[in-house]
């Protein structure tokens, strides 16, 4: 039996703090679907294209992931794919109540769906893509935070010289 789960998120851009998530992740599972949402609470920088686009140039290198775009419940979601784990990032203890909460919402709604937690090494704890749009948006450099591809993507998304 194939295990498969789906890292969901919103990738706005991709950072290396995912990555190493995305990294542990493939190590675990056989197939790891990195699962770009459509999320209506936040409006993205990035198209879903843009965003789906930097995540696969990101993770061409790691064997058994793939890349996809979804709206609506995750849960859903990974029922249609046939995923039995959900992927879960936590960098801080300020992560755990939030995904907590989502992770008892979606046993609920789908008990044969397994929330997995997993941390990123400790140097990427404090990232987040936020950080790292306000970081652009003044110019700042960005290299030791994104992949290169990606930071272009910013550079042109501000257009602006980079510090």
């Amino acid at each position: 039996m194939t295990r498969y789960a789906i890292y969901p998120g919103t990738f706005d851009p991709i950072t290396y703090g995912h990555l190493d998530i995305i990294k542990r992740a493939a190590k675990l599972f056989d197939k790891v679907v990195v699962a770009v949402a459509q999320n209506t609470g936040k409006t993205p920088l990035f198209t879903m294209k843009e965003r789906k686009d930097m995540i696969l140039e990101s993770v061409k290198n790691i064997d058994g992931v793939e890349v996809d775009t979804f709206s609506g419940l995750i849960v859903d979601y990974c029922q249609q794919q046939n995923a039995t784990a959900l992927i879960r990032g936590l960098r801080a203890v300020s992560d755990f109540e939030y995904e907590f909460q989502m992770a008892l919402l979606n046993r609920k709604l789908n008990q044969d769906v397994e929330s997995v937690f997993l941390m990123p090494k400790e140097k990427f704890t404090y990232l987040s893509s936020s950080m790292i749009k306000e970081i652009a948006t003044f110019g700042g450099n960005v290299s030791c935070f994104v992949p290169d591809h990606v930071k272009e993507k910013l550079i042109n998304k501000f257009e602006i010289k980079e510090k």
